[in-house]
């Protein structure tokens, strides 16, 4: 589920909140790096059983239509497609997404239904809806297609559920995006073969991404002093200490992979740090984060200090 670069994000964000803290407790830091990774797993399994209780709550809205005492044809005799829409079935019965459900606590739509009643109205406007209710007899590959859509056109954008999620765990707000663009792509790959097997993708590509994260964070703040040695003199505008605390963790992190990691090329190095201060930095922090790197990578090589192994990692 993870990319380097969310990655590289989580340990940005770690790095600044140990800066902020008053005591500094390294082990404890890393613990909470990656608690906060581990988050994200929890957020993409919550999402998950979106889908789920929607079709649940809908399906208690239609029998409850049918007794009326004036209830209407279209009441009495209802599209059944969403209700029995085959994948997101299979997503109900998934026998780890449950125990994953009832081990970590994460039940939250029991106490809270009143989001999945938003959505379920957001929903019901929907010209696609409508469309997906007059299909005869529709394929999985239609139920995928319709709850795809469902996801990327109702749950993701709904600001309620947002600010929902971001009241329930901090660390979720710079998740949202990344699960949700993880959980479309998990959706549209499934078959009714693979659900089990590929519902729930594991958080780290491999146990070098894991290591990664913790190798990282560590070497930054290890190497405090030699790091910030190598910004002075870079920037001849003004001292560190008017540079913006993310600017400047951004660069020491881009210092520590072209020092530590000599298997990232400096290029990737530069190219993923400049994405991030793009999203969390000052408009213009990408150039000046480009340039006083390009400028130490220059110096490193120069001094043969950049040891990079494999062919073009410079």
């Amino acid at each position: 589920m993870l990319t380097r670069r969310h990655i590289r994000i989580k340990v940005v964000q770690s790095i600044y909140a140990f800066d902020q803290t008053e005591n500094r407790d390294l082990d404890k830091q890393e613990k909470f790096l990656h608690y906060s990774i581990d988050q994200m797993h929890d957020l993409y399994v919550l999402l998950l059983q979106v889908l789920v209780e929607m079709q649940k709550h809908d399906e208690a809205f239609i029998k409850k239509s049918q007794l009326k005492h004036l209830a209407t044809d279209l009441e009495k005799n209802p599209s059944r497609n969403f209700i029995d829409n085959k994948l997101i079935d299979l997503i109900a019965h998934h026998q780890g997404l449950q125990e994953t459900i009832h081990n970590r606590k994460l039940d939250y739509w029991s106490l809270d239904d009143e989001y999945i009643t938003i959505l379920l109205n957001d929903l019901r406007n929907r010209d696609f809806y409508a469309s997906y209710l007059k299909l005869q007899s529709p394929s999985f590959k239609d139920d995928k297609e319709f709850a795809v859509r469902v996801y990327k056109e109702v749950i993701a954008p709904n600001d309620k559920l947002y600010d929902y999620l971001e009241d329930k765990r901090l660390t979720w707000v710079d998740d949202f995006a990344i699960v949700n663009t993880a959980l479309v792509k998990v959706l549209n790959k499934l078959k009714d073969s693979n659900v089990e097997s590929s519902l729930i993708p594991d958080l780290y590509k491999n146990e070098d991404d894991r290591e990664y994260a913790t190798n990282l964070f560590r070497k930054v703040v290890l190497n405090e002093e030699r790091l910030s040695n190598m910004v002075d003199g870079k920037t001849p505008n003004w001292d560190q200490d008017r540079i913006a605390d993310i600017d400047l963790i951004i660069i020491k992190m881009g210092i520590a992979e072209f020092l530590y990691f000599p298997s990232i090329p400096t290029r990737a190095t530069i190219n993923e740090y400049l994405e991030i201060s793009k999203e969390y930095s000052t408009p213009k922090s990408s150039i000046f984060i480009n340039g006083i790197l390009d400028k130490i990578v220059k110096e490193l090589t120069a001094s043969k200090e950049l040891n990079k192994i494999g062919r073009g990692l410079l």
